[in-house]
């Protein structure tokens, strides 16, 4: 299965490897995963005024942050992954390359506030699941 693993380094992202390491299902060969972040964007006006290589080793930088224990983790389970970094808003960024890598899953950590909370705090996980087709997994 082509499995799409949308993290950012919170708590959220935890209990989502918490999960799958307690799921053996999820964890083996058979499994192709790709973990995306997506790292927000520098306001143009500053970015406009950086140069491209500054610009570009901060968004590096802020991913590494986010890959580097995710790295160990699989690297432990003895599971190959590949990590994506994006540049832009979370959720448009995760749909799109859902959609656009045609995956089996998408598997995502989510806060969990319930329909009321989603209402009124909006939530990646609910926006993500509004624009993208792919069959998701949360994981609260």
């Amino acid at each position: 299965m082509k499995i799409l693993a949308a993290v950012d380094g919170s708590p959220f992202t935890k209990r989502m490897l918490a999960y799958l390491a307690a799921h053996d299902e999820w964890l083996g060969a058979q499994h192709e995963y790709t973990l995306i972040t997506a790292v927000p964007a520098v306001p143009p006006r500053a970015a406009a005024v950086l140069d491209k290589e500054v610009l570009k080793s901060h968004y590096e930088d802020e991913a590494e942050k986010i890959f580097k224990p995710l790295r160990t983790f699989f690297t432990k389970q003895g599971i190959k992954a590949s990590f994506v970094a994006k540049v832009g808003p979370p959720a448009d960024t995760i749909a799109a390359a859902a959609e656009k890598g045609k995956f089996d899953l998408l598997m995502m950590g989510s806060h969990g506030h319930g329909s009321f909370g989603n209402l009124v705090l909006g939530s990646v996980a609910t926006k993500v699941l509004a624009k993208c087709g792919t069959p998701a997994l949360l994981i609260r």
